[in-house]
């Protein structure tokens, strides 16, 4: 990127400009900002639809408020870039969602325009009315608050539990409804319906204010004939008012209007400030705007891998042609549909990320997409499980966790035997700290009756699913977003709370939970003439492998445990209260994990290695251990 080539973004330093610039030179900065975009996916995999489709409602919003004192909440976050490229970020833009580089989300560590790292859906109208709130109790009352949330993730629980509470206290506030027709996938739902009729009616915002102003000079007295007149009033507005559901909220409905003609939407900024109370402003956008393969295809475009664009064609670029765990958890739940007619598969807007459109067009009846609704897909599982269906619940390890308190009361407690199939189990690389699935294991060990695994490599995946199927108790497994390990033996068969011994060592054992089975094979080759290392595929870590606990520590000199999870409460926890329970020796015990801060976004091996997680890295450790072992016993 080179400042003759974008000349309006590389001379800003703060958005502060934009309230001056004309309709030309926004329209002009908007071209800039897409060619930013396209030059940035020929470089790495980046969100690219979404933040097309918002580029000029971020101009519009920056050239009609200061976010460096007013307030802005994007929500999801993945759709900044324009925002970072117009707020003094666009000299490190290519940068992005490299390690030390801008993040693919909101950073408050990096800008002042950045308020929340959002990187989950839904939050943004109860941040926002807090924020309104509380400016007004410290007196800063001039200070505006923004939300901008989509149409996808609407209808999410907490929003509503948002709009309850935005109406009952009335404080000045602007909600953005950026209604592209889309979430990550097609959304779905009743609310996308709703949203669907508001955009087709033909009475927009100024002929419906005019006809409001006409119905408004109506009498209203108390004779049957006025009464009527009355109801006739009310029953008008219904018809030609969108938005009533808004409305009988107290929030005053604006819309819809387009989102991609910058003048307009500075016109009904401005009507949203001098409107008391809380508006929501109905914006229509196209995902992928600008971009024609990717306003056609807005699925794949949410997060493609790095292409070259040849004459308006993209052309991706290859991976390392091992397929990722989810390819191979996708496999093993339609297999798992094919055999049984119980068995079914609920996913929260996830479809694509999860890989789960081949089940959906051959199981349409037994697939669910409940859209970002997390809660609801477990406790709407578990209801499913009780007329005895065998409900897969597929979601986001980070996503799993909106839906904690269903863990509990809805699935855990009833010992009802839903199956949780936890995706991006694990670092997520370049998503950063807001996707990291690294907290399961902790959050999930804690229940009783929970069985909980994880696949050290491809072929235990479908094993796995295939006996937590055939459970009387709920159970999880967990995979990260990495290419599988392809095992070179034959599997051992799945048994509940037994771990696979796959080699033996006089020396040390290293206990891999998970896919991190892969680096401890490989530092257990390195060590091959130095050190003789055995290898434990743990496979569960509750219930935890007891015998498996006792042997490693009762015939080695020392014990490595490794989780690519949070070192707190994690499985190498586990492996420590078991040996306290057996009356164990701990001391030669070395957890390796992600330590206890959030890890920020980063290549996933060199996440790794920073976390002493590669096989170099653990390869190091067991010299050490080795080390202090000899020593404590005068070697």
């Amino acid at each position: 990127m080179t400042d003759h080539k974008h000349p309006l973004l590389a001379g800003l330093q703060d958005a502060t400009p934009l309230a001056n610039w004309s309709s030309t030179e926004l329209s002009n900065a908007a071209v800039e900002i897409r060619d930013v975009l396209c030059n940035l996916l020929a470089t790495r995999t980046a969100h690219f639809a979404s933040n097309l489709g918002v580029v000029e409602l971020c101009l519009a919003l920056h050239s009609e408020f200061d976010f460096r004192t007013d307030r802005l909440i994007w929500d999801t976050g993945h759709q900044v870039y324009p925002h970072k490229l117009v707020t003094g970020r666009y000299d490190r833009f290519e940068t992005i969602r490299t390690a030390g580089g801008l993040m693919g989300y909101p950073n408050p560590h990096e800008s002042v325009y950045d308020l929340f790292m959002t990187g989950h859906a839904g939050c943004s109208v109860s941040t926002a009315v807090g924020l309104r709130s509380g400016d007004i109790l410290m007196d800063q009352k001039d200070r505006r608050t923004v939300a901008v949330i989509g149409d996808g993730a609407f209808p999410c629980g907490v929003v509503f539990e948002a709009l309850n509470n935005a109406g009952e206290l009335g404080d000045d506030l602007t909600i953005v409804l950026n209604d592209n027709k889309m979430s990550i996938c097609h959304r779905t739902g009743s609310v996308a319906q709703y949203l669907d009729r508001l955009r087709g009616n033909p009475f927009y915002t100024g002929l419906k204010h005019e006809v409001t102003k006409l119905l408004d000079r109506v009498p209203m007295f108390g004779d049957p004939a006025e009464r009527l007149l009355a109801q006739m009033k009310e029953g008008v507005k219904a018809g030609l008012l969108g938005g009533m559901l808004f409305e009988e909220l107290g929030i005053r409905y604006i819309g819809p209007i387009d989102g991609h003609d910058i003048p307009l939407m500075q016109k009904y900024l401005r009507l949203c400030k001098e409107t008391p109370g809380p508006v929501l402003l109905h914006v229509v956008t196209e995902k992928g705007h600008g971009y024609k393969p990717a306003a056609e295809d807005p699925v794949f475009f949410h997060t493609p891998p790095a292409f070259e664009d040849r004459g308006g064609t993209p052309v991706t670029r290859g991976s390392d042609g091992r397929p990722p765990y989810t390819t191979h958890a996708r496999d093993a739940i339609g297999e798992a549909m094919k055999r049984d007619s119980r068995v079914t598969v609920i996913t929260a807007a996830m479809c694509q990320g999860n890989k789960l459109e081949p089940v959906r067009e051959q199981f349409p009846e037994r697939f669910f997409d409940v859209g970002i609704c997390e809660s609801h897909a477990v406790a709407f599982a578990a209801g499913q499980c009780k007329t005895g269906m065998r409900p897969i619940v597929d979601i986001y390890s980070t996503f799993l966790q909106r839906s904690y308190d269903q863990i509990f009361q809805e699935v855990a407690l009833q010992d009802l035997p839903v199956v949780f199939m936890m995706d991006r189990a694990g670092l997520t690389a370049p998503d950063g700290p807001t996707h990291h699935g690294v907290y399961d294991i902790g959050y999930m060990r804690l229940f009783p009756n929970l069985v909980l695994m994880a696949p050290g490599y491809a072929e235990e995946l479908p094993l796995m699913l295939d006996k937590a199927l055939t459970l009387d108790h709920p159970s999880g497994i967990r995979y990260p977003k990495a290419s599988a390990l392809e095992a070179t033996h034959t599997p051992a068969p799945i048994e509940i709370g037994k771990a696979e011994w796959i080699r033996e060592g006089s020396d040390g054992t290293i206990v891999a939970y998970g896919a991190m089975l892969e680096q401890a094979i490989a530092a257990a080759e390195q060590l091959e003439g130095e050190l003789e290392i055995g290898v434990v595929n743990a496979r569960f870590v509750k219930p935890i492998d007891a015998e498996m606990v006792h042997k490693t520590l009762s015939e080695g000199r020392f014990v490595v445990t490794l989780e690519e999870g949070t070192r707190v409460g994690g499985f190498g926890s586990a492996f420590l209260e078991s040996a306290v329970d057996q009356r164990l020796d701990t001391r030669a015990v070395h957890r390796l994990a992600l330590p206890d801060e959030f890890v920020l976004h980063g290549d996933r091996s060199q996440l790794l290695d920073q976390s002493t997680l590669s096989a170099q890295k653990i390869a190091e450790v067991c010299r050490e251990a080795a080390s202090e072992v000899g020593s404590q016993v005068g070697v």
